[in-house]
């Protein structure tokens, strides 16, 4: 456990690093500071489940709350090796500046269990998930603190989540958590609706700064997020070049046909081995010669050690925290475009929005107002981080940073917190 902790403390470092870069630009005083970096709320369990041989395992659970001036806290739970509470305190303080960027009325909260979840049976990780409800439930609720999936959870854990859930306090909660099957009031468009915020934004960022339309595209991490992505984009006319997923990558200079390697993929469990292509490492994809590159992994990708390396003309994150402070400085240095994380993957948590909306009112839409509501959104955001980075003179993170910590600053004051 401790060493895991000890490689994910950077990760928080990493956001106070990004926060200090905006307090430099912006002043905001050591009061205001320092109520941005608190965390309202921070809890953790030992859950402990029956394994289908008869054992017992326990498993770390966390389950962090950031700020909830601006409305109740809202965040994914991720299953994954090497979820620590630094790296969950940093992911729900991202989530806060997500919510503030685009103007939804959420603060951030984000949630993890340390297991790797393919070595579960469906029964194991069904009795791991309504454990880590059981653990929590008296935290979480549709005025509280609302879940969402993250990396490795699905529509099916949600479910099994909202279940338990309901079974504790006896009655129908469906906007207790979202990104739940259509069928328990999850919202169309929700599927892809971190990829397609990603393009959204995407679209203006390359007529904000004067860039081709039909360009090469790179993605790492082809899960939910970068495969919708990659399929989107590809259908609009853009080239990709390479991908990749936790086993490796593959790259074809002419192109990769999408619908195929989805198939490959489908068929595999990875992109590796796909014919008519050749293979890449992580590593080396993140360097390869394109005009788009899209992380859409895990954090701390591209850090001091490879920025110098990264031939990108802009960079897209639709994953949290790839890129580090360090290399940021080395990216902004050599005219790199990063359109940040909390801007940039934010359409995931405006859909879940939507989604809480629709269960409040009982009435839910079609994905054609889903997907035009969620463009707007991302439209309006992208445009006020611009301006703040024009006015400010800076890049377009510590941009993201000044524009979501004055809103939340804004709501703590109006509340009597600040004075």
């Amino acid at each position: 456990m401790m060493e895991k902790e000890e490689m994910h403390n950077d990760v928080f470092s990493n956001a106070l690093k990004q926060l200090d870069k905006a307090q430099a630009v912006r002043k905001w005083d050591e009061k205001e500071l320092n109520l941005i970096k608190q965390h309202k709320l921070i809890l953790s369990a030992k859950l402990k489940i029956k394994l289908d041989n008869g054992k017992t395992k326990k498993f770390y659970a966390y389950r962090i709350q950031h700020n909830n001036a601006r409305g109740p806290t809202k965040g994914g739970i991720r299953y994954h090796p090497n979820v620590t509470q630094q790296e969950i305190k940093a992911l729900s303080f991202w989530m806060s500046l997500k919510c503030a960027v685009t103007g939804i009325p959420y603060g951030g909260a984000k949630g993890g269990i340390q297991v790797t979840p393919q070595e579960l049976s469906q029964a194991e990780l069904e009795r791991l998930s309504r454990a880590f409800i059981e653990a929590f439930h008296k935290y979480i609720g549709p005025d509280k603190d609302i879940p969402a999936p993250d990396v490795y959870t699905d529509g099916k854990i949600m479910a099994w989540m909202l279940d338990e859930y309901e079974k504790i306090y006896q009655g129908h909660y469906p906007a207790m958590i979202t990104g739940k099957p259509l069928e328990l009031g999850g919202s169309l468009g929700r599927d892809i609706a971190t990829a397609q915020g990603g393009i959204y934004v995407l679209h203006d960022a390359l007529k904000s700064f004067k860039m081709q339309n039909n360009s090469r595209v790179v993605v790492q991490g082809f899960g939910n997020a970068g495969a919708n992505a990659a399929r989107i984009l590809s259908r609009m006319g853009f080239k990709i070049i390479a991908v990749s997923d936790s086993k490796g990558g593959i790259f074809n200079d002419k192109g990769l046909d999408i619908e195929q390697v989805l198939a490959h993929k489908a068929l595999t469990k990875s992109v590796t081995g796909f014919g008519g292509a050749k293979a890449v490492s992580n590593n080396e994809l993140l360097e390869l010669e394109t005009e788009i590159l899209i992380p859409a992994a895990l954090e701390n990708q591209i850090t001091k050690d490879n920025a110098d390396k990264i031939k990108a003309k802009i960079i897209i994150e639709l994953a949290n925290g790839p890129i580090t402070p360090e290399a940021d400085d080395i990216l902004f240095k050599k005219d790199i475009k990063v359109i940040p994380d909390i801007l940039a993957n934010a359409g995931g948590v405006v859909v879940s929005y939507f989604e809480w909306v629709q269960n409040r009112e009982g009435y839910y839409w079609k994905e054609k107002l889903v997907l035009e509501r969620l463009e707007e959104i991302m439209k309006n955001a992208f445009e006020d981080v611009f301006s703040a980075s024009k006015k400010f003179n800076t890049d377009m993170r510590t941009a993201a940073q000044i524009v979501a910590v004055d809103k939340i600053l804004a709501a703590e004051k109006l509340r009597g917190n600040l004075k």
